[in-house]
């Protein structure tokens, strides 16, 4: 600022006092923002420090804690194998943590057992661990080699011994050796026609031939007669069944149903 004599002058003033501002009111007004961003990154770190505490809980709950840990294992479904030994294949020990148990490896052990068609082994909430098994049933029986019956399954699986023939079990007769049975399309063949016979033709099977998928012959035995019926495959059963029950009329003992329509009978 000039004064009349030519001198120049400052103002005094700055800028900011000449708006009504003072320095102090400046510094105290731009220091808010800083400590609103200071406020938010505590509370970001706090909910972190939080998340993580509660996660180190639940995994600590989950793995280690005795309060989600097996305290007993159930078996259902087992009826020929005692539920000690499905247990003991299984091999789940008392006290683990249950999110620990390897399902999948304790019902490939139950599985060996040879009467153990299939097994599901299940996590039960909170400390619970279940085997449900599915038990090979008989449905033929085979002279062993050395000497009784081997009860087999329609996939060929030896389920057990008996020293006796089962009276409600077909005698199943092949020149096959047990050992090679299993899964051979003969045997399935043959499971298959009895399970298509009508429920009053049934009990009077005796015995079972299968030479071949399409030459499956059946054995009856009706009020101490002896019964030869030649069913051949596994298809058209309904129409071999209605053809027999009228056939079987004459108390023959020989018929043959494999190609309805052209019976034959002796």
């Amino acid at each position: 600022m000039t004064d009349p004599s030519g001198v120049i002058r400052e103002d005094a003033s700055s800028p900011d006092e000449a708006a009504g501002e003072s320095p102090t009111s400046a510094v105290n007004t731009g220091s808010r923002p800083g400590r609103r961003r200071g406020s938010r990154q505590w509370r970001v770190v706090f909910f972190a420090l939080l998340a993580a505490g509660a996660v180190a809980v639940a995994g600590w709950v989950l793995f280690l804690s005795p309060l989600l840990a097996v305290r007993s294992v159930v078996v259902t479904g087992s009826r020929q194998v005692p539920a000690s030994e499905v247990i003991a294949a299984a091999a789940v020990e008392p006290g683990t943590p249950l999110v620990r148990v390897n399902t999948a490896a304790a019902a490939a052990r139950v599985g060996l057992i040879r009467q153990v068609r299939s097994v599901q082994v299940t996590r039960s909430w909170p400390d619970r661990v279940v085997i449900v098994v599915q038990e090979r049933v008989p449905a033929l029986d085979l002279a062993a080699p050395g000497g009784g019956y081997d009860l087999m399954d329609s996939g060929g699986v030896v389920v057990r011994w008996s020293a006796r023939r089962d009276p409600g079990l077909p005698l199943y007769l092949t020149s096959v050796p047990v050992t090679a049975l299993r899964g051979n399309q003969d045997l399935a063949a043959a499971v298959a026609v009895l399970g298509e016979l009508p429920a009053s033709l049934r009990p009077s099977v005796s015995s079972v031939t299968a030479p071949a998928p399409d030459q499956v012959t059946l054995g009856l035995t009706r009020s101490g007669h002896q019964v030869t019926v030649v069913w051949g495959g596994t298809d058209r059963a309904a129409a071999k069944t209605a053809e027999l029950a009228v056939l079987m009329q004459a108390r023959l003992s020989y018929y043959d149903v494999s190609a309805p329509g052209s019976v034959l009978a002796r």
